[in-house]
């Protein structure tokens, strides 16, 4: 227990850590009792819009900007699951109208991820009936998984067809994510923007947290530099010396980014990391608490340092795959949204 508090005080979302830590949902899916359907159209189904005021805005300090008034390109960003427990109700599904639930998203993902982008990006970041976490752990209830995962999905669908319908206007945008939103990101793009005519908007796509493969589209292949565009981006962050049991038939080679170098194999040292938050947004820790080196099918950081860390024992470092990294994404993001801009005569 007193472990599971550290986890939640040191990094966020904590009930990504475990299925256990959630309450499960009751009986199977079922289409008679959803949740209502976001409307896009009102600003208060999106947790960050550049229209309202939101936790996309924030900066950790004064030397870095909120630049979206001036961007010239958006980000198209998926938050993870915040939907586990104590939100109200245990349906597959979680409404995006409860309150709880969303104070959890804008708390934590919207304020501790989607911000890496908003000195360089218009932020649209919507409110989904996201999944519960359990659809990532049962092994009995799969139909009903399936199910709760297309469900938000169509959201995510919904959500970015009004984007660029209606916000767009021919602009680059990024799409950017983290867990589940990974999930719902790589098939939105899979279906909206590989081989398409969008794809010539494409900055780049950061699908973090979720296993993505390197040939997870046909025509967007993954970043190989830190300057390359209209490429992709991912990796999943464990401790040195732990190899998760990843079933190689089942996800095949992985694309895993070294988020220090930008390249898809080497390592990167800790004076690399240009900067790394934990539980206080207003703490940047310079230079970053972690190296970076591509292992197999993840990404291999050594035990960071920070008070108390002596009782820190998780080797899934899951929620902390944007946080150890947050300066160095906001940099890449700014420079390819640079190349891009050049390449593009813009």
């Amino acid at each position: 227990m007193r472990i599971y508090f550290l986890y939640a005080f040191l990094f966020f979302i904590t009930s990504l850590v475990c299925s256990g830590c959630a309450t499960n949902p009751r009986g199977l899916f079922s289409e008679e009792r959803l949740p209502p359907i976001p409307e896009y159209s009102d600003l208060q189904h999106w947790a960050a819009h550049p229209s309202k005021a939101d936790s996309a805005d924030l900066v950790p300090n004064a030397s870095l900007i909120d630049g979206q008034d001036s961007a010239a390109v958006d980000v198209f960003f998926l938050h993870p699951t915040t939907y586990t427990r104590r939100n109200g109700n245990r349906d597959w599904n979680g409404p995006i109208q409860d309150m709880e639930l969303k104070e959890r998203t804008n708390k934590f993902p919207i304020k501790f991820q989607a911000t890496v982008f908003n000195g360089t990006a218009r932020v649209f970041a919507p409110y989904y009936r996201q999944a519960h976490i359990y659809v990532y752990y049962t092994k009995k209830n799969m139909e009903s998984a399936r199910k709760a995962l297309n469900l938000a999905y169509r959201d995510v669908e919904t959500a970015f067809q009004h984007y660029m319908e209606f916000e767009n206007q021919g602009r680059p945008f990024i799409i950017a994510s983290h867990s589940q939103g990974t999930t719902h990101a790589v098939r939105l793009i899979r279906e909206y923007v590989d081989g398409k005519p969008i794809q010539k908007q494409l900055v780049a796509a950061y699908l973090i947290g979720m296993p993505v493969k390197k040939e997870a589209f046909q025509y967007i292949m993954p970043c190989e530099n830190e300057m390359e565009t209209n490429c992709y981006c991912s990796w999943q962050t464990w401790q040195r010396g732990h190899q998760p049991k990843i079933k190689i038939d089942t996800f095949g080679d992985l694309l895993v980014t070294n988020p220090l170098t930008w390249q898809t194999s080497g390592y990167g040292e800790k004076k690399m990391n240009k900067g790394s938050l934990l539980r206080d947004f207003n703490k940047m820790y310079a230079p970053g608490l972690v190296d970076a080196e591509v292992h197999k099918n993840v990404l291999w950081v050594r035990k960071p340092k920070f008070p108390w860390s002596f009782l820190f024992r998780m080797r899934n470092y899951h929620v902390a795959d944007y946080n150890f990294f947050w300066m160095n994404m906001r940099e890449n993001a700014a420079f390819r949204s640079r190349q891009f801009l050049t390449k593009r005569g813009s």
